[in-house]
């Protein structure tokens, strides 16, 4: 016995050893490039394009510049506000389908994979039919528009991503509060809801972040700088003749922080939310 506990100890040990390699290669993939992105963004316009590495004078000015010559504020407090309401009414919609395909069998088994196979197609042949549909309900190149555009987009995967906590659900508890009274919108808003509610959340974080980075609708949908979006106004940097790229760059940086912060703030709900279930 005494024989065996030293092999499981090097076993244990060698895994270990072997995450941590893992996990800081994985470190190294992801950061190496940010912090490249941050050095590139400090440098001015002739260094970019000699290969340096580290600027040899910081260029501050580059981040002054995008933050007070160019819409790169109003463009991120666009994107902010579209993800925010897109995910918000994406979730509105997302939960009661859900509720109703997994409970109700609405629609049979194949209405979940007939909502998703929109959204797995290219966004560019939805730009037109989206167009026309905006345009009859007046809402042409406004950030309104977008977000609702961004809502309906993303009711699909949300509902995919919900159906799997729902049927983890005992049905028991729903059947209980029926008996008890409840109607079918008190059930799915006092009892399912508060339930899959880290799933909501983080089903709610994972549209917020693909709003926030959407380009193509954006571009197509909104031509007024009043309602272009943070990835339109990265886009028009490159418009220039000479670009310069340690401008863009201090722009990518500052588009990142709400990103950053958003995951590094709601990562334990994100984390929580697609790995504990909807039962706790």
């Amino acid at each position: 016995m005494s024989e065996l506990l030293p092999r499981h100890r090097s076993s244990t040990d060698h895994r270990s050893i072997l995450a941590t390699v893992v996990l800081g290669i994985l470190l190294v993939f992801f950061v190496v490039p940010l912090l490249y992105l941050v050095s590139v963004s400090l440098m001015g316009r002739n260094e970019t394009g000699q290969g340096v590495l580290i600027p040899a004078i910081p260029q501050w000015s580059n981040w002054l510049d995008v933050l007070i010559g160019s819409d790169l504020l109003h463009g991120i407090a666009n994107s902010l506000v579209a993800a925010i309401g897109g995910a918000a009414l994406t979730i509105v919609l997302a939960v009661p389908g859900a509720w109703a395909i997994v409970r109700f069998r609405t629609g049979g088994a194949t209405l979940a994979g007939t909502l998703m196979s929109p959204w797995l197609l290219p966004p560019i042949v939805a730009v037109v039919p989206l167009f026309t549909l905006l345009r009859v309900m007046g809402l042409t190149n406004t950030l309104l528009g977008l977000t609702l555009v961004y809502a309906l987009v993303n009711v699909p995967v949300a509902i995919w991503l919900l159906e799997g906590f729902l049927r983890k659900l005992p049905v028991e508890i729903e059947e209980a509060a029926r008996i008890d009274g409840a109607g079918s919108f008190r059930l799915l808003l006092s009892i399912v809801a508060p339930l899959i509610a880290p799933a909501i959340v983080a089903v709610a974080i994972i549209a917020g972040v693909l709003n926030y980075n959407e380009f193509l609708l954006a571009t197509f949908l909104t031509q007024s700088p009043d309602a272009q979006t943070l990835p339109v106004v990265l886009s028009l940097f490159y418009g220039e003749r000479t670009p310069h790229v340690g401008k863009i760059a201090a722009a990518s940086v500052i588009g990142l922080i709400p990103v950053f912060a958003a995951a590094v703030f709601l990562q334990r709900w994100l984390i929580g939310g697609l790995t504990n279930g909807s039962v706790r």
